[in-house]
């Protein structure tokens, strides 16, 4: 099941995934024209209805499927930004933004809002008034200019105003089946 406004070329893409208690996962992803998310272009949700249980250090098992439901005819994508890491190590143990972008072929920005162990290599960014950092990795380009992009793009708060959006429509975007 999807909704929402859904344009065909997607330029600049920011997407999150919300785990359901019944065992499937709702994603959303937001688009725009510009690396900023100045201004929004449409928005898209998918429903997934199994998913992988967690296991520590392989995320992406988890994640993936739900990205790609969201993501499943999207064209013209030239850039993803994700809630999660890309790599997950200085040494580019691959995590959820690089197996994206393994499967994508565009680069993909992994903003985090925690650190992760190991993760050392993350480029830490704060936004707005906050003294928390968000942790920057990328694959397909690099982190310095992901980092840069993500102190740029639009919003007031910590967190990007695409993210923020995107996280919305995850948590609530659909009914959770019964």
């Amino acid at each position: 099941m999807e909704t929402g406004r859904h344009p065909g070329e997607a330029g600049f893409v920011a997407a999150d995934a919300q785990y359901l208690a019944c065992g499937g996962a709702r994603a959303a992803a937001v688009v725009a024209a510009d690396a900023a998310f100045s201004r929004l272009a449409g928005d898209h949700i998918a429903l997934v209805p199994d998913v992988a249980p967690y296991q520590p250090g392989q995320f992406y098992l988890r994640e993936l499927p739900p990205l790609r439901a969201v993501l499943d005819g999207l064209t013209g994508m030239t850039l993803l930004v994700i809630d999660g890491y890309a790599d997950l190590d200085p040494d580019g143990r691959p995590g959820l933004g690089a197996r994206a972008r393994e499967e994508l072929g565009v680069p993909v920005i992994g903003v985090a809002k925690s650190p992760f162990r190991g993760a050392t290599h993350a480029v830490p960014v704060l936004r707005g008034t906050s003294a928390r950092p968000l942790y920057v990795t990328a694959a397909g380009m690099a982190r310095a200019d992901a980092a840069d992009l993500v102190r740029h793009m639009a919003g007031r708060h910590r967190l990007p105003d695409a993210l923020r959006r995107a996280d919305t429509l995850a948590r609530r975007g659909l009914p959770q089946p019964s």
